[in-house]
């Protein structure tokens, strides 16, 4: 009865104590510290639960009951240390090699522990109930005692060192578990030396008690945290709602059911209107008021605005709409707009009112000016839609105007005016320009070449490329006078992926020739490749060169035919790759041509011509190899070399060789 006291204590406790967290639990998104501080909190529950069965039990002597109990006991101790780890982890918010280890020793426990209790049904490695119903523990149960006691001290050990660095909420989750995991540890050393006194039940209430001090603690900080945050939020608000307040004579906040209205910013100007604050029908008050401030033109146009259903009706589909129309103040009349918007909670009304006399005064001149300039920007229009920069250049003083319709110069900035165009142009040329085309640009970009190059043409172009951000852009520049004869527009465009894609195609023709030159079977050069080769060395010879030094390799497969007929064409393609890479491999420096079906030509120089001796000693030799064993291509093999001053026909020194690759060809057959 002793033993069971404490467990029913920590019971009563434990309900007492988490009963806002057990209970508002239930409501929260089963993840998170939260959720896994509750899982906890569950675990021990029950693990005192079960403690305090055992103590009952131990005076019953029904040994069956006690081993049961006994066998839950360590499955709660080893659960309770489990979550208590997987919390530990989510509460200090780590995912790191150290997070994992705890959690990998958290599980290895609990692992360790199910298999042992298995293993104790049939061998008492933990313990066992004698005869007279009393627990003995066993050496094992010691070890996992010693086991759980170095995890909790590992954890306090690395909570303890890490909270120093840390400030603020980090540094109460750290402390919160080195306490706990501390508290735990000294408990279990006393637990593993007095197995009968309930030392584990003290240890996990007095955690669970530190843990509840310390998240209590931090989530009050929380609390606190988020209602600050919450008060410089609406502060914020404020500030922004009186910023837009400052913005608009009078702001009208309406009750759409009741028509009584709160009137929240007025300007002084707006004062000497003596509209009320406050009042009791916008709608009617506000007509009323039209009548009398609106401008006599606008007077039947604002009166229609402020019936409740036409505001209504305007705001069907929309948040909000606007109008305008004149009010006078004084002897003056001014415009002003009226922007109407539907609340949030959809019962009232938001109406505001903004003198814009200025902004009309202004547009009105704006658009007299644009109209006095209408021509030139429609000239510059047109311009922009072909060319990315344009510049109007003053031939006589060298000053500009430049207009930019797209960026072409990447982040370096270009003065849309100066005093100097050609000594603007050569600086900014240092920098943007192609060092390869730099010389070039500068040489037209001269103001007496330009104006001789003009005399009698339209206009003159050049091409060149910029370096924008380390990269290549073709641009072309274009210069033309203008008909007073004393200005040039030189014009600028981007023609990047013109080029591009004129290069490209280029390149897809170059790839398509060369594919048409490619043997489509083993890959090597094809006949049409040899011929224009042979053409191109031939007329070479014909204009009497000294042509450099080559030979030519013939080759002929042996036994191609009887492949085909007995093994079949696929047999047959095989055997000719097999060859294929043979010869590729031996003459690794020169061309290989397949010239027929079993035919195939090398054209040796540079470095393969002068060790061609050796070459062909060497695929004689694999061939005569590949012959003994009956394994591999057998080619007959014959070389020609180009004699200076002596031959002048290609096809004389490919007979040559030709001759001595049929003896070659002879010579293998007689050895069969």
């Amino acid at each position: 009865m002793y033993y069971s006291s404490f467990g029913i204590l920590a019971v009563f406790l434990h309900l007492i104590i988490n009963f806002d967290a057990l209970k508002n639990g239930r409501k929260e998104p089963h993840e998170g510290a939260n959720f896994r501080y509750r899982q906890f909190l569950n675990s021990i529950l029950v693990f005192y639960v079960v403690d305090s069965i055992w103590g009952f039990l131990t005076e019953t002597k029904i040994i069956p009951l006690i081993y049961a109990d006994t066998i839950l006991f360590f499955v709660m101790v080893c659960l309770s240390v489990l979550l208590w780890t997987r919390f530990v982890v989510a509460f200090l918010d780590k995912n790191g090699i150290r997070a994992k280890s705890f959690l990998a020793a958290g599980w290895g426990i609990f692992g360790f522990t199910i298999l042992t209790l298995i293993i104790n049904f049939f061998n008492p490695i933990i313990f066992f109930i004698n005869d007279d119903g009393i627990y003995v523990p066993g050496n094992v149960r010691n070890l996992i005692m010693v086991v759980q006691f170095l995890l909790y001290i590992l954890i306090t050990v690395y909570s303890f060192f890490v909270s120093f660095k840390l400030t603020g909420r980090e540094q109460v989750h750290y402390r919160a578990v080195c306490s706990s995991g501390g508290v735990m540890a000294l408990l279990i050393l006393l637990q593993t030396f007095h197995p009968f006194a309930p030392f584990y039940t003290i240890g996990c209430f007095i955690a669970n008690c530190i843990m509840h001090v310390f998240v209590e603690e931090d989530e009050k900080r929380e609390q606190d945290r988020i209602t600050e945050n919450y008060r410089k939020e609406m502060d914020r608000y404020s500030q922004i709602a009186n910023s837009l307040a400052n913005d608009y004579e009078a702001i009208y906040f309406i009750n759409i059911e009741t028509g009584k209205y709160l009137e929240i910013s007025v300007s002084e100007e707006y004062k000497s209107l003596e509209v009320p604050k406050r009042g009791e029908d916008f709608f009617e008050e506000t007509r009323e008021n039209a009548k009398r401030y609106a401008h006599p033109d606008d007077r039947d146009f604002a009166v229609s605005m402020y019936y409740k259903e036409v505001m209504l009706k305007n705001l069907e589909g929309r948040n909000s709409y606007s109008y305008k129309y004149r009010i006078m103040v004084g002897d003056q009349a001014r415009y002003f707009r009226f922007v109407v918007m539907l609340s949030e909670d959809k019962k009232h009304l938001v109406l505001c009112d903004k003198d814009i006399q200025d902004t009309i005064t202004a547009e009105t001149a704006l658009k007299e000016k644009q109209k006095a300039v209408a021509t030139f920007t429609q000239i510059a229009e047109s311009l922009a839609s072909n060319y990315d920069v344009i510049y109007y250049v003053d031939m006589v003083t060298e000053e500009y105007v430049g207009y930019t319709s797209h960026n072409i110069y990447g982040e370096l900035e270009i003065n849309e005016s100066g005093d100097d165009f050609f000594n603007e142009a050569k600086k900014n040329a240092a920098v943007l320009i192609h060092p390869q085309d730099k010389e070039r640009l500068l040489s037209v970009l001269n103001k007496d070449y330009l104006l001789s190059m003009l005399e009698g043409r339209k206009q003159i172009s050049v091409e060149y490329r910029h370096i924008v951000e380390d990269k290549e852009l073709y641009t072309r520049m274009t210069a033309r006078k203008t008909s007073d004869g004393g200005h040039v527009i030189i014009g600028v465009e981007n023609i990047d992926e013109e080029v591009r894609r004129e290069n490209e195609q280029i390149q897809a023709l170059k790839t398509e020739q060369e594919l048409a030159r490619r043997d489509e079977l083993t890959g090597v050069r094809n006949k049409m490749a040899f011929s224009e080769l042979e053409e191109s060395v031939q007329r070479n010879l014909d204009k009497g060169m000294d042509y450099l030094p080559f030979s030519i390799v013939v080759c002929d497969l042996n036994d191609l035919k009887l492949i085909n007929d007995t093994m079949g064409h696929k047999a047959g393609d095989d055997y000719i790759k097999d060859s294929v890479k043979l010869l590729c491999d031996v003459f690794k420096h020169s061309p290989v041509f397949r010239i027929g079906g079993d035919e195939f030509v090398i054209f040796l120089s540079g470095v393969d011509y002068s060790n061609r001796q050796q070459l062909v000693d060497s695929i004689r030799g694999k061939i005569m190899s590949n012959h003994e064993k009956n394994d591999g291509p057998v080619i007959a093999v014959g070389i020609s070399d180009y004699v200076s001053g002596k031959d002048i026909s290609v096809s004389d020194i490919f007979e040559r060789a030709d001759k001595q690759m049929y003896t070659d060809k002879r010579r293998l057959k007689a050895m069969i």
